[in-house]
């Protein structure tokens, strides 16, 4: 089954600037057209057209990233109008062709699915230090003294202080999963730290040891620049709402940069923030579970669609599971992560989803 998907996602790359017809493909597998949609949408969790749409916007932007006329890609990509295409690409990334393209915002990758993948799942290369070595080119201020580098978790902040990648600024690690479990409006006090200890189920002794603790010089230090390094999927970008909110929170003044990459790779997208509406969206979003009310970079704007839709008992991961419930829990995992690598979960989310639902 998934070596017929697989034909199916490869002859959809191969006509993805064309118009789409069901009925072409179901031709060229030899199925039916709904046996084709079924299919495709019980391996990948994604419906046919939902994929289609994902891609050629994502593949869109890198048109939009070297100037192209926002009336040609939309023609290149078979809309019928520059509005109708405009209209797609806000409803996805939350701004419209033209604000990405005077703003070069970080946005989710969307890569061609690979459904028989092997190997280790997106385990970030940072030995090379060719991205590094261009930032520090180009930003070479980010590298002084008087800045810290807070890091997605501690896999990361060990290689990057122990190789002292960013030369000797500070750095701290975020060891957290803010994507799962209730918060509090006050970010860092005591009762935050209780609620999210207990929804850990850890002791909370254990808790500050392992996510207060190391952020003690963000507290305790003033910082001119603050650089934020975290992927961009649903999970490293709760986790970087929460640090937004805690500077907003916390009167900050100082310049923020968000180093935004992808996990699979160690391509960093640089962007300046401004802060001064985190907090509000970290209430409404993360405590609250609604819709922000602010415009936000892309790439958060997607994670937070996803994260509402996670928090769905019928959602797109849940029935995965549920369909798949013949498949070892550690067959499952990596299935998982290959097919929703924006969701960002690791092994102890997933595991607590599936013995949630069989």
């Amino acid at each position: 089954m998934n070596e017929q998907i697989q034909l199916m996602i490869d002859w959809i790359e191969a006509n993805i600037k064309s118009q789409f017809s069901l009925d072409e493909l179901s031709n060229y597998m030899g199925y039916s057209p709904y046996y084709c949609s079924f299919k495709f949408h019980q391996v990948t969790g994604i419906s046919i057209r939902r994929y289609i749409l994902l891609r050629r916007l994502y593949l869109s932007t890198e048109d939009l990233a070297n100037n192209k006329k926002i009336i040609d890609v939309a023609i290149d990509y078979d809309y019928s109008s520059q509005e109708a295409y405009s209209r797609a690409f806000k409803s996805i990334f939350g701004i419209n062709p033209r604000e990405y393209q005077v703003n070069k915002f970080p946005v989710q990758s969307v890569v061609k699915l690979t459904i028989n993948k092997n190997g280790e799942w997106f385990k970030m290369n940072i030995s090379k230090k060719i991205e590094v070595e261009k930032l520090q080119h180009e930003q070479s201020d980010l590298f002084d003294k008087d800045i810290i580098h807070i890091l997605n978790g501690q896999v990361m902040y060990e290689e990057f202080k122990n190789n002292k990648l960013m030369g000797y600024s500070d750095y701290a690690p975020f060891n957290e999963a803010m994507c799962v479990n209730a918060t509090t409006e006050q970010i860092f006090d005591k009762e935050f730290i209780l609620t999210r200890a207990t929804g850990h189920q850890e002791p909370v002794e254990g808790y500050i040891e392992k996510v207060i603790d190391p952020l003690r010089n963000l507290f305790n230090k003033e910082y001119k620049c603050i650089v934020l390094w975290f992927g961009e999927d649903m999970f490293c970008q709760m986790n970087l709402l929460t640090i937004l909110s805690y500077l907003e929170q916390s009167g900050y003044e100082g310049k923020v940069f968000l180093n935004s990459f992808r996990e699979d790779e160690f391509k960093v997208n640089q962007t300046e923030l401004e802060l001064g509406h985190y907090y509000s969206v970290y209430n409404e979003v993360l405590v609250n579970h609604t819709k922000p009310s602010n415009e936000l970079v892309p790439v958060m704007y997607q994670a937070i669609n996803i994260y509402l839709e996670m928090l769905k008992e019928d959602n797109a991961v849940v029935k995965y599971i549920k369909k798949n419930r013949d498949i070892s829990t550690n067959e499952l995992i990596p299935k998982l992560f290959n097919l929703f690598p924006t969701i960002g979960y690791g092994d102890t989310q997933y595991k607590e989803l599936i013995s949630k639902f069989r």
